[in-house]
């Protein structure tokens, strides 16, 4: 069976299949020893041949996903190197047509004129400026520290520790 067309109705239906026969085997014979449970109900089973499936297909997504990660920095990368580039060259562009005293000219694709810009900002003393001018941020709880706080034991009000929780552990060569 494909994971593709797995769905969790049939690991659903899977797990019923597995549960109700080691029950039913542990009910038969009390004292069976737990590695031959778990071989005979493997054996009974596509149990552990779905799971195995679903884990692959889990390792695959995420080594697809990291090499994204890996090719969306490289691009980004790449596009700040493009838009950089553009930049200097506009600038170029710009430094050139001052000093000929051209104002505008014509290709047979683009025109390209030189006009006064708008004035932009340019911040002197930051700790003058009043504060009407500046944005207020929310808090933002820094979960990092909270969590090893309470760890070293201290009790802080509104939060505690959860139980742990059973984690998937998948360990490949």
């Amino acid at each position: 069976m494909r994971v593709a067309t797995a769905d969790r109705s049939v690991l659903s239906g899977e797990v019923h299949v597995y549960t109700l026969l080691r029950q039913r085997l542990l009910a038969e014979v009390p004292d069976l020893d737990e590695e031959t449970l778990s071989d005979t109900l493997e054996g009974l089973t596509n149990l552990h041949d779905l799971l195995a499936e679903l884990i692959r297909s889990a390792l695959t997504d995420e080594a697809l996903a990291g090499g994204l990660k890996a090719r969306i920095g490289d691009m980004k990368e790449r596009l700040e190197r493009l838009e950089t580039r553009a930049e200097r060259k506009r600038a170029l562009v710009l430094q050139a047509m001052t000093e000929a005293g051209i104002t505008k000219f014509m290709a047979a694709d683009f025109s390209a004129s030189l006009r006064q810009g708008s004035p932009t900002l340019a911040i002197a003393a930051e700790d003058q400026i009043p504060a009407a001018f500046w944005k207020p941020q929310p808090p933002k709880l820094d979960k990092l520290t909270l969590l090893a706080a309470l760890k070293s034991g201290v009790a802080i009000a509104g939060v505690s520790l959860d139980a742990p929780r059973m984690q998937l552990s998948v360990r490949s060569k």
